[in-house]
């Protein structure tokens, strides 16, 4: 890998998050940023997106970017208070491809709705290594028997632990 910094892809559910999966999305948030990386999420002020990019926000040196759905029209309410770079798509849910292809790594942290799902798919399609964190066991089922470089953890020390040896291997 070049000297560019390392981009992290955390997707998972906006409205409709557990507290678990908040409460994962924003120790993970903080766990990319302390080790350097860029965490890239869906930007939006809501469920895991917003609580990793709150998370990320607490570490100094932090890099966090949004890849948002809408235009942007200046509405700042569109997106999380904590992004350092917002990229307003117009794409709607088109942008999940951008989300991931523009990621080293990507964690679907909970599971989530059919977004999330499209990035997980995504991710394998484009040859991405894949963590799902904390996921329902449908999810871990389905995803892992789709292909290789799928891995499933419980806790957000072993996914780093997992993200810092795919981004060495890449």
């Amino acid at each position: 890998m070049s000297n560019r910094r390392a981009v992290v892809g955390v997707m998972g559910a906006g409205e409709g998050a557990s507290a678990e999966a908040v409460a994962l999305a924003e120790e993970l948030g903080e766990c990319i940023s302390a080790r350097g990386w860029v965490l890239l999420t869906g930007g939006r002020p809501a469920g895991v997106m917003a609580a990793a990019s709150r998370g990320a926000a607490r570490v100094e040196g932090h890099l966090v970017v949004g890849v948002l759905p809408d235009e942007g029209n200046g509405d700042e309410r569109q997106s999380t208070a904590d992004l350092d770079l917002a990229l307003f798509t117009g794409m709607g849910k088109a942008r999940n491809v951008i989300n991931v292809l523009s990621a080293d790594v990507v964690v679907i942290c909970g599971g989530g709705g059919p977004g999330t799902a499209s990035e997980a798919a995504h991710a394998l399609n484009g040859g991405r290594p894949l963590i799902l964190l904390a996921v329902p066991p449908l999810w871990r089922e389905f995803f892992c028997s789709l292909g290789e470089g799928v891995e499933s953890v419980s806790d957000v020390q072993e996914c780093c632990r997992l993200i810092e040896a795919r981004l060495t291997e890449a």
